[in-house]
């Protein structure tokens, strides 16, 4: 798995990644921030590769030549656009940073020697410039917490209706408790738009108790708000009905989040992962963990997989397995891969996924953030044999993402998709994915729209080709926006997911 790995990184860098622009042009500025996550994570399973192997040299040239290319993307980022996007933007970009900083942190320890508390690798200039990006970024977005509706929680967008969704309260919970573990400080007084012109950006210390405060009230509110499914999943949302009504600001009536919207996608089931990994770092509070864990296997049985004999249900629908709610025949799938109709959004979701899933599943440190606190020996038992248990699910979603590979190495964004349809029956028409009558998937139709799907989307088979729309294709994966960098991606975090959780200390 490893070597697959590489290669998808390298075909992910050749392919797409440009130098002289130092960014991935394909990409848009938040799928942008997410392919850099990728790249540093990258760079931490090649630099504890090379550790004790006899000849380091090739994987140290691989690192210094993808390193190079994110701090390209660091230079090439639209720092200004990102400013005035919504909230969760600016949180994928501190999440981005912080990777960054622990390849780093990790890399110079690992495989430099210090010289008086001074890391030598060279990469380690970047440390002020990464940390800066990620504090400015971090003060920008929490500026959408807000109490006055909902009695808390993130407003996905400074510039919308109110809408207090699922994936910007994970992203500020986990980029909250990153900030508390890994931000090394920032004397930077530059301030790239605050109003601090006069007195300058005040300098910030390492381990400031306001980013742990800001995820145990960000985590409370998440989980009293009842935002998961009845298959234990979250949900996108919500909306606040009665601020359409225009009420007076003296007005009785509660403005409260009462309007859910039901879609669910994958990216909702795994940011919040590696919130609650580092919450219980920072706390000793093992519920956390507890609460991934079954978040997780609520995700692993709604892809139609059993835990307990490690198989996928065998009830076929047609050509395809029975959708289970978040996928089928035990691999994950948002409701839009078999359509063929996933947005630049849609593609990048499940690689989010499983990064996260990878950051959740690493096995807990023997001492926790607080100084001086060992963890309990039982809990880290605990968690890495619930993670064990997860290790063939992982290697199915690996092969199944590997088996979309073309013929120059790119993934497709179906997984699970049949590799041929060859008869046009009445039954072919509904071999893709329901969704509720209440759920409105606006990150892969747009807003607005009109969202009457009935619950189900479908496509058609005509003489062994998949259609959607106008546009038809052999190959499932080449339908609509095809193979992109997006796709890619996720197929190098299944990838590193499946190396790093079941098959490192393989022989």
């Amino acid at each position: 798995m490893l070597a697959s790995f590489i290669d998808a990184l390298d075909v992910l860098q050749q392919d797409y990644y440009e130098i002289w622009q130092g960014l991935w042009p394909t990409s848009i500025d938040w799928t942008s921030a997410i392919i850099g996550t990728y790249i540093a994570a990258a760079l931490s399973t090649l630099s504890e590769y090379s550790e004790g192997l006899n000849n380091a040299d090739y994987i140290e040239n691989l690192i210094d030549k993808y390193f190079s290319q994110l701090v390209g993307g660091y230079f090439g980022q639209d720092v200004f656009a990102l400013r005035q996007e919504a909230y969760d933007d600016m949180l994928w970009v501190v999440l981005e940073y912080l990777e960054a900083l622990k390849f780093i942190f990790a890399h110079s320890t690992s495989q430099y020697k210090s010289s008086g508390g001074q890391f030598l690798w060279h990469g380690a200039q970047y440390i002020p410039a990464f940390a800066h990006r990620a504090r400015i970024f971090w003060d920008l977005a929490s500026a959408g917490w807000d109490t006055k509706l909902c009695d808390g929680g993130m407003i996905w967008s400074p510039y919308l209706e109110p809408y207090k969704n699922a994936i910007t309260n994970e992203l500020y919970i986990s980029a909250s408790i990153s900030m508390y573990l890994y931000f090394p400080g920032d004397e930077n007084a530059s301030p790239f738009g605050f109003d601090t012109l006069s007195s300058g950006y005040p300098p910030a210390s390492p381990r400031d108790p306001k980013y742990l405060a800001a995820a145990v009230e960000g985590y409370k509110w998440l989980t009293a708000s009842n935002m998961t499914d009845y298959l234990g999943l979250y949900v996108d949302g919500y909306h606040v009905s009665n601020w359409s009504n225009n009420l007076p600001p003296n007005s009785t009536k509660p403005l409260r989040c009462d309007a859910r919207n039901e879609m669910v996608y994958t990216y909702n089931q795994g940011v919040i992962l590696s919130g609650q990994r580092g919450l219980y770092e920072s706390t000793g509070a093992f519920s956390y963990i507890h609460d991934g864990h079954q978040l997780v296997q609520n995700v692993i049985a709604a892809t139609g997989w059993n835990l307990a004999t490690n198989t996928a249900s065998q009830d076929m629908e047609s050509k395809l397995y029975k959708w289970r709610g978040l996928g089928r025949d035990g691999v994950l799938e948002d409701a839009c891969d078999s359509s063929g109709d996933c947005s630049q959004d849609g593609q990048t979701f499940k690689g989010i996924f499983f990064h996260h899933l990878t950051l959740f599943c690493v096995d807990l440190p023997d001492v926790l953030a607080a100084p001086d606190t060992p963890a309990h020996q039982d809990n880290v038992k605990s968690h890495a044999g619930a993670c064990g248990r997860y290790k063939a699910w992982i290697r199915h979603n690996a092969v199944a993402a590997l088996e979309t590979k073309n013929s120059v190495g790119i993934f497709g964004m179906w997984w699970g998709a049949p590799s041929v349809i060859t008869t046009a029956s009445e039954d072919d028409t509904n071999i893709t994915s329901e969704i509720p009558s209440s759920a409105v998937d606006y990150r892969n139709q747009g807003v607005p729209k009109n969202w009457a799907l009935n619950g189900k989307r479908s496509i058609r088979a005509e003489d062994g080709i998949i259609s959607q729309g106008e546009i038809g294709a052999q190959d499932l994966n080449d339908r609509n926006r095809g193979r992109t960098v997006e796709t890619q991606g996720g197929g190098l975090s299944v990838l590193r997911a499946a190396w790093e959780l079941a098959d490192k200390g393989l022989k």
